[in-house]
């Protein structure tokens, strides 16, 4: 995969994201499906914690995840995203996040094949790292539209599935 397609890839996957978090009552920001997750106001900050953290970490030259606390490597790179609490904001923050992280990728992009070590010790390249914040973004993607049928909101992906079946069933004149 190159640079470009990892850039476009992240960006279909939080125009999605953003499509179910949009869906979802602002007033339900503070739903939490059972007392150990995330709220869903929760759940968006740290997906943009992460990004930041990911995109920060990997774009460096003397990356180390083990220099400090998973913790404080988001105290780092995302210090203000934990205050941003209302649907509106949160909104906002994942549409403008993305930008300069892509400008980060970009500019590093030569240094995308290095070597790094993960939190567990094990060593991936920089580009793998990039793209596990792509995974880690869909996965909670995935937890969103659960928390939306638990509140009752029919997902945008399936919204969208449902209307594309039923334009190719639909009769022609």
């Amino acid at each position: 995969m190159s640079t470009d397609r990892l850039v476009k890839s992240w960006s279909e996957v939080r125009t999605g994201l953003i499509n179910e978090a949009s869906q979802i009552p602002e007033d339900q920001f503070g739903f939490r499906a059972t007392p150990e997750t995330r709220t869903v106001a929760e759940l968006l900050q740290h997906i943009v914690q992460v990004q930041k953290m990911i995109v920060g970490e990997a774009c460096r030259e003397d990356t180390n995840l083990m220099r400090q606390s998973f913790a404080d490597h988001i105290q780092e790179y995302a210090p203000d995203v934990a205050a941003v609490t209302v649907k509106n904001g949160l909104l906002e923050l994942l549409r403008s996040s993305l930008e300069p992280a892509e400008a980060t990728i970009r500019g590093f992009c030569d240094g995308l094949q290095q070597a790094m070590r993960r939190f567990d010790g094990k060593e991936i390249t920089k580009f793998d790292f990039l793209n596990f914040g792509i995974s880690h973004e869909m996965y909670h993607r995935g937890q969103l539209t659960v928390y939306e049928r638990l509140l009752g909101v029919e997902p945008a992906l399936t919204q969208y599935f449902n209307k594309r079946i039923a334009a190719v069933a639909a009769p022609t004149d």
